[in-house]
């Protein structure tokens, strides 16, 4: 299954909001305890569960004066075989486990990191129970995804005082210990509003190899100092008629290693040699690595595939969904570059449907498929058999 947007953020942008959701993810990345408000007035402190150890865990219950628990994301509760009853249809979402007589750092990260748990039974007491939408624990899980961080966190709810609960107690209560917050809705509505963002902050000429000597490279920002996207825009496609175009998500082992556990590096070079050779077209370079997983989880769930489990497989494991991709982005640009409709050279037909979602009409798919190797064979086999990709 693939990753989703909401067509509308919950509420309206506001700059301020999304400033402190980036601050919060690099707390995260920091080893950081981050604090997560609802609309409620209920509010929790989240630790990502890559950087949590005794003292760290002893800190979040001394602050929060609550017992911590550990959130997960459906699809991490469905390998670990305790999926709450009644929360087994449809996708995404999270689940909170609690351990009787109390969560241990050790108990975490066994059950959240896929290369960590110790054969065994799970620990004694251990519950399970769905996280509503919208609730800290459920922005909990998104923001450790949103820091290509393992998708799990370690949350305590804080004790509500009078102090705390009153207007402005929140932020007094965070600058006296230290620490950053966040409202949950933010969260939700971070991505979205993040891709509305993107502007165009450079443009030069860059002759590439393969007849593509007359190509403009334009970068991408968006407002939160994110990494760039980048449109390789080869000849000069004409805005009034469909342009040639082949999204690609950015893979630093496949790009620019030659890796051949992946099709990456021939999709990239084949598609710009292709395009130089049609005359015109663009190529979107992504900031998408792995399926959206990032590239450290991206290793991780390589390393998962050596044990003997597929693509798919890998990804669901740690907790993703199996392509946590999305191509708001990618209608974004092609929209400023002024391109409305597009031939798009795609073997996946997800890129059609979403492309098509956010308003860019794909008139043709051009396949674009590469000779396999021993290494991607398996790859290529289980793309097509469990995602759908046309070969």
């Amino acid at each position: 299954m693939y990753a989703d947007l909401s067509p509308e953020p919950t509420q309206p942008f506001d700059e301020a909001a999304m400033r402190a959701v980036d601050r919060a993810l690099a707390a995260l990345r920091r080893g950081e305890a981050v604090a997560v408000a609802c609309a409620d007035g209920r509010v929790a402190l989240a630790l990502a569960v890559e950087t949590v150890g005794a003292d760290a865990l002893a800190r979040l219950k001394r602050l929060s004066g609550g017992e911590p628990v550990l959130a997960v994301t459906r699809r991490r509760a469905l390998v670990l075989g305790v999926m709450p009853e009644g929360f087994q249809a449809g996708e995404g979402g999270a689940v909170t486990l609690a351990v009787a007589g109390g969560l241990t750092a050790g108990d975490a990260v066994a059950l959240a990191d896929a290369e960590q748990r110790p054969d065994g039974p799970l620990p004694a007491g251990l519950s399970a129970t769905p996280a509503e939408p919208g609730s800290r624990e459920a922005a909990a899980v998104d923001l450790a995804k949103l820091a290509r961080l393992i998708p799990s966190a370690v949350v305590a709810p804080v004790r509500s005082t009078p102090d705390l609960m009153r207007r402005g107690g929140l932020e007094a209560w965070a600058k006296r210990n230290d620490l950053l917050w966040v409202r949950a809705a933010d969260v939700a509505d971070y991505r979205t509003h993040v891709v509305r963002t993107l502007r165009q902050v450079a443009d030069a000429q860059v002759p590439l190899v393969g007849g593509a000597e007359n190509t403009r490279v334009v970068a991408f920002r968006p407002a939160d100092g994110g990494p760039e996207y980048l449109a390789i825009i080869i000849g000069d496609p004409d805005p009034e008629q469909p342009v040639l175009a082949r999204l690609h998500s950015e893979c630093f082992t496949g790009d620019l290693l030659g890796s051949l556990r992946c099709d990456c590096g021939d999709q990239l070079r084949g598609a710009i040699a292709e395009i130089a050779r049609r005359g015109s077209g663009v190529l979107l370079y992504l900031a998408q690595e792995g399926r959206g997983i990032g590239l450290v989880n991206k290793l991780r769930a390589y390393r998962i595939q050596d044990r003997g489990f597929d693509t798919v497989d890998a990804n669901e494991i740690l907790g993703f969904e199996s392509d946590e991709r999305v191509y708001l982005p990618a209608a974004e640009m092609l929209r400023q570059l002024g391109f409305r409709s597009v031939r798009l050279m795609t073997n996946n037909p997800d890129k059609m449907r979403q492309l098509a979602r956010w308003g860019i009409e794909v008139v043709e798919r051009v396949p674009h498929v590469f000779p396999s190797n021993r290494h991607n064979e398996a790859y290529l086999r289980t793309k097509a058999e469990r995602s759908g990709h046309m070969f």
